[in-house]
């Protein structure tokens, strides 16, 4: 799907990005920390051209690419003497205020927030270079309220922000089935209650909400409690692949450290990699990061239907980007944006074509 308008400013998105409690795609509440976990580094190993690169990323499975690229050393391995120096959050905003104060070099972020601080920025501001992350975002249900795609109408489906990935992708969902709602009161055929992703269970337990467009592994943490996976989005699109995390880092670190951004770039291919031949362990590898940065570990009963349906990829696959903006414009939470340049994937493309794999492509969409 595409817009028409000719149109070249956010509107609504520049609202979320002001409002630092809510929440992104895959957030959890809206502070960053530094998780002061420092990998080690070998006593005879080269710095690079930085002494150290800072890293964001959030707490959460669609991001697993850095947890368990940090937790295993794979990306410090890359970077040799130059030190990672970690930071976690739980909100694309705070994010991307970091990465245009410069408190972090490179993160791991949504499609969203990644438009939005690209747009509003001027595409002054940051390039998204490599992609990791697809699915892991089901719309579930109550099972005795909500029976069949149809039963939706009337009912009231929780997203975890006005605005976000899945938020954006619930309204044009709902569009799609000739039903309307006002996207910045999600009032109408559809209630669209905006919950924080923490505890959206307990909303769900109380009967507050029928269900909820949330990625994982919310999702599956519903149907821990009874509820019913009633769509997989992935089974929207094609192929069943789009983008939930991609990996975007600063225009003026990527011109004075390319060597350090390339290493980060290895170390991510090499993680995936890691990930996908090693799925058990890497599992256990995030589950173990994730209890590092929370104080709880996820159950069996959550994270293995969770893991299953992430796909971990270095292709950032930018058609879907560009789709899911238009989807928001439709939605009419965005002004058409002009994304070309958002995209820098000549460093990704050369450490693709080391490592023996396909080059990826940036659907017009890249930085001349």
């Amino acid at each position: 799907m595409s817009a028409a308008r000719p149109l070249t400013t956010l509107r609504t998105f520049a609202v979320i990005a002001a409002l630092p409690l809510l929440l992104t795609a895959c957030g959890y509440g809206a502070e960053s920390t530094d998780d002061g976990k420092q990998a080690e580094v070998a006593a005879d190993a080269k710095k690079l051209s930085a002494d150290e690169v800072k890293i964001g990323y959030f707490p959460n499975l669609t991001h697993a690419t850095a947890l368990v690229g940090v937790q295993e050393g794979l990306l410090q391995k890359e970077l040799g003497g130059t030190t990672i120096k970690p930071s976690t959050f739980n909100a694309g905003p705070s994010e991307i205020e970091a990465l245009n104060s410069k408190s972090i070099d490179i993160g791991w972020i949504g499609p969203s927030p990644a438009i939005n601080g690209y747009t509003k920025a001027d595409g002054s501001n940051l390039r998204i270079i490599s992609g990791s992350a697809s699915g892991g975002v089901k719309l579930v249900v109550n099972p005795e309220k909500i029976k069949s795609l149809k039963d939706v109408k009337g009912k009231k489906i929780a997203t975890p922000q006005l605005g976000n990935t899945q938020d954006v992708a619930l309204l044009n969902w709902i569009s799609e089935q000739g039903w309307k709602v006002d996207a910045e009161s999600g009032k109408g055929d559809v209630s669209v209650i905006r919950t924080d992703n923490k505890i959206t269970p307990d909303a769900y337990k109380s009967g507050s909400i029928d269900g909820a467009w949330v990625p994982e592994p919310t999702a599956s943490k519903l149907v821990a409690e009874g509820a019913k996976v009633l769509l997989d989005e992935a089974d929207l699109w094609p192929d069943k692949k789009f983008v939930i995390t991609n990996l975007i880092v600063r225009q003026d670190f990527l011109k004075e450290h390319p060597d350090v951004v390339e290493a980060v770039l290895r170390g991510s291919v090499k993680t995936n990699a890691w990930i996908n031949a090693n799925p058990d362990k890497a599992k256990a590898a995030a589950n173990k990061a994730l209890e590092q940065l929370s104080g709880k570990a996820l159950p069996a009963d959550i994270i293995n239907p969770a893991w299953k349906s992430i796909t971990f990829l270095d292709d950032p696959l930018a058609a879907t980007l560009d789709t899911e903006a238009d989807h928001a414009v439709q939605a009419g939470l965005l002004e058409k944006p002009d994304l070309k340049g958002i995209y820098d994937l000549a460093p990704l493309n050369k450490v693709l074509k080391a490592e023996g794999k396909d080059e990826v492509d940036d659907a017009g969409l890249g930085v001349k």
